[in-house]
């Protein structure tokens, strides 16, 4: 016989906690998972990651046994607090007198109860993991206890979180909020330290994301939804030629009609697509997904071989692109099903094709709008689009990105509260470029953001007056094309802009303060790879002081990449032995995630190559800090064994533009390769623009402190580096020239 109420879960008197529970079961829909591992009695310190305050409650209805909180004194100065303390038996702890508090924490541990502390000390108001504070150390190694880990996922963004830089006043959900709670497995109190803290909390969020329902969605249905939800709203403000505003219910349309058309008459599942940031490129990408087939976004600025590669792996047969751009990229393997996207869409009918969709985009609701295309509710792990990678330090490798690594990493920036809905975003990367292939095309149609185009981040001037023209708010791309910037905008252009993000490449420190004393704008540094969607590591702003006695928290940490984001874990291990290093020391950076892809597309050898029991091997050498910030110190093709001594290219470029005051704005002028040397196993060379001697390199270099062993052995002057069109390096280029120059010089 079943009993008439279910059995007790908490400290709180029975009259408040039946009702409590049942309304809490109404607004927050919670699952659970690693409760099996939870000890079944004795003390057990139980500790969470702090994103709102009705994390007590989600975390005590999803543990098996009743919980025993503590919580900072000071909240009792308000009559509901207290009230609540005193009906729930919370041990009030403070800031300023530990003591007591951590007394009633190991009495009660002693009497077999568990006991749950918030280790980060605050809620966190970026929506990411902050510093573990030492507290909870005593705490478990005083009472002889275990830790218990439990990572709390999906109540950031709802009420009771600071997401959107407030708590309570955000729109009310009409659907439960999906919270997620992942239990580890219990630590020896003498192993519960902060680092280890950190990474199992970590470790535990990567596995909470990934229970997320929105993951196992289909994209291209996520974002019909989306634009078919507000029809009327603009979603990209194309300014190739003149100025044309496309609206969400258009470009719904268009789309639909071409991915039809595209169905009938295009029998391969992937699609090739050459063209620049656009109206036409969202058109093209929406519709091939609609289509049932996988958009591939094809690197035109790359070499004939590459290009011939890449489509190759791919099997693409056919190419949707403009007339126009075929024209001036002669160089281009271009196949014989190379179609004009304008001419496509006037064959198949033009607005006669398109006009019944548009008007079902205005009336019908988005559920029926995507069922009427045909479109799958389900996407998850298949594949969902396809870039490629390495063309700048070997053959292209093709990167098979799922619909739920897509997914992960638009709700993963959505969750930082950085980019909202009111966004106005520049749109100039190539879509070539993961960052520009998610980050400025899929994420605005999800999220709702406008997209103001420019064909190539290369424009410089058209960049400023779109930013000044459309008053754009947030302008995403490499140092290598934000740096013109600050020769030709004035001030007032950019008056507009809220962020500036980067990534692609180390932020210089002379672009960071340059732009920082001319335009009162602080640059934004954030890390990824192609594999990981692009994001995985971003700063933000610090977060706002709400109250007098509020704690400040930090977002950002100058020449960091930032700190994770929701959903990521990270190892940092070292390049030789594969053993994790202490906090702070470098090593190669291995990442987890939903976001991270599953494989390089039909190749089995390299995909092996790129992961180590479960985490991807990035190939970059990082260190973090004890707040969680990840500091990248270059690619570990970029380091060079001299004498021993392990020399970082970049590091040396940097200090060659510094101590000689080197204007990047029109370029990159030097690089740093290295070939093998007899004596000493590798040799720099310099290659730059320059007109400097080895002479001059070697007293500068020397002057400012960098060691013998750092200094180029061979400097030729060049035309111009290579670069690729992402802004980077063209590390294949730069090797193959610094070869030939030694070669010519006889040093190899």
């Amino acid at each position: 016989m079943l009993p008439l109420l279910p059995r007790r879960r908490s400290y709180v008197p029975a009259f408040l906690e039946y009702p409590a529970r049942a309304v809490a079961r109404l607004l927050y829909h919670v699952r659970n998972r690693g409760t099996e591992l939870f000890p079944p009695t004795g003390g057990v310190l139980l500790i969470a990651n702090h994103l709102s305050y009705i994390d007590p409650v989600v975390l005590q209805l999803a543990c098996p046994r009743p919980i025993r909180f503590i919580g900072y004194k000071g909240l009792r100065d308000n009559p509901l607090f207290d009230w609540s303390f005193r009906k729930a038996g919370v041990l009030s702890i403070s800031s300023r007198n530990a003591s007591d508090g951590i007394r009633l924490a190991i009495k009660a541990l002693a009497a077999g109860e568990v006991v749950a502390i918030f280790p980060e000390g605050h809620i966190s108001r970026t929506g990411q993991l902050m510093a573990i504070q030492r507290g909870f150390e005593v705490i478990a190694r005083r009472a002889g206890v275990p830790v218990v880990a439990a990572f709390i996922d999906g109540v950031w963004g709802s009420v009771f979180s600071f997401a959107g830089n407030r708590y309570l006043w955000k729109p009310p959900r009409v659907m439960p909020t999906q919270v997620f709670v992942q239990f580890g497995a219990p630590i020896p109190p003498e192993e519960a330290t902060p680092v280890r803290v950190r990474q199992v909390l970590l470790d535990l969020g990567a596995e909470a994301f990934g229970e997320r329902p929105v993951l196992k969605r289909h994209l291209g249905r996520e974002c019909i939804r989306a634009l078919v939800k507000h029809p009327w709203r603009i979603a990209v403000v194309d300014r190739t030629v003149g100025r044309r505003e496309v609206k969400a219910g258009q470009l719904a349309a268009v789309a639909a009609a071409l991915s039809r058309h595209l169905r009938k008459t295009v029998p391969e599942k992937r699609v090739g697509i050459v063209l620049p940031p656009g109206a036409g490129a969202f058109i093209a990408n929406l519709a091939v997904m609609c289509a049932g087939k996988i958009p591939v976004n094809l690197n035109f600025t790359s070499s004939r071989a590459a290009s011939e590669a890449s489509i190759k792996i791919a099997g693409v047969k056919t190419i949707l692109s403009a007339d126009a751009l075929c024209s001036r990229v002669a160089n281009f393997p271009w196949p014989e099903q190379t179609l004009d996207l304008a001419k496509t869409l006037e064959a198949m009918g033009g607005k006669k094709a398109i006009f019944p969709w548009l008007i079902a985009a205005w009336i019908l609701p988005n559920q029926w709008f995507a069922n009427f295309l045909g479109l799958p509710k389900v996407g998850d792990n298949a594949e969902a689009g396809l870039l490629f990678t390495s063309g700048s330090s070997g053959e292209p490798k093709g990167v098979a990105l799922s619909h739920r690594n897509i997914l992960a990493n638009c709700s993963q920036i959505s969750s930082l509260s950085i980019l909202p809905e009111t966004a106005s975003l520049v749109g100039c990367l190539p879509l070539f470029h993961s960052m520009g292939f998610t980050v400025t095309l899929w994420y605005p149609m999800i999220r709702g953001c406008k997209v103001v185009t420019v064909p190539s981040p290369l424009d410089t001037r058209k960049i400023i007056d779109a930013i000044k023209d459309e008053q754009a708010t947030v302008l995403l791309g490499a140092p290598t094309f934000i740096r013109p910037i600050l020769r030709k905008a004035q001030p007032a252009e950019l008056r507009s802009l809220e962020l500036v993000v980067t990534g692609a490449e180390k932020l210089p420190d002379d672009l960071y303060k340059a732009f920082l004393e001319t335009f009162h704008i602080e640059i934004l540094q954030g890390y990824g790879l192609t594999e990981t969607t692009p994001a995985s590591n971003i700063n933000q702003p610090h977060p706002l002081v709400t109250t007098p006695t509020a704690e400040p928290q930090i977002g950002k940490r100058t020449g960091s990449t930032g700190r994770l984001l929701p959903g990521m874990a990270v190892r940092i291990v070292h390049p030789e032995t594969g053993e994790e290093v202490p906090s702070g020391e470098q090593g190669i950076v291995w990442f987890k995630g939903a976001n991270v892809f599953s494989g390089y597309l039909d190749d089995p050898q390299k995909t092996a190559a790129a992961f180590r029991d479960g985490w991807f091997v990035t190939g970059d050498l990082g260190r973090m800090d004890d707040d969680g910030f990840l500091f990248i110190e270059g690619r570990m093709s970029r380091f060079s064994k001299i004498g021993g001594e392990m020399v970082p290219h970049g590091t040396v470029e940097q200090k060659l533009v510094q101590v000689f005051g080197w204007d990047e704005s029109e370029g990159v002028s030097v690089a740093v390769m290295s070939v093998p040397d007899p004596t000493k196993g590798e040799a720099l060379v310099l290659l730059t623009t320059r007109d400097v001697t080895s002479d001059q390199i070697r007293e500068k270099l020397l002057a400012d402190g960098l060691p013998n062993l750092w200094v180029p052995k061979i400097v030729a002057r060049v035309e111009n580096i290579p670069v690729l069109g992402t802004g980077k390096l063209d590390l294949k280029g730069c090797r193959e020239l610094a070869l030939e120059v030694a070669e010519q010089k006889g040093k190899c």
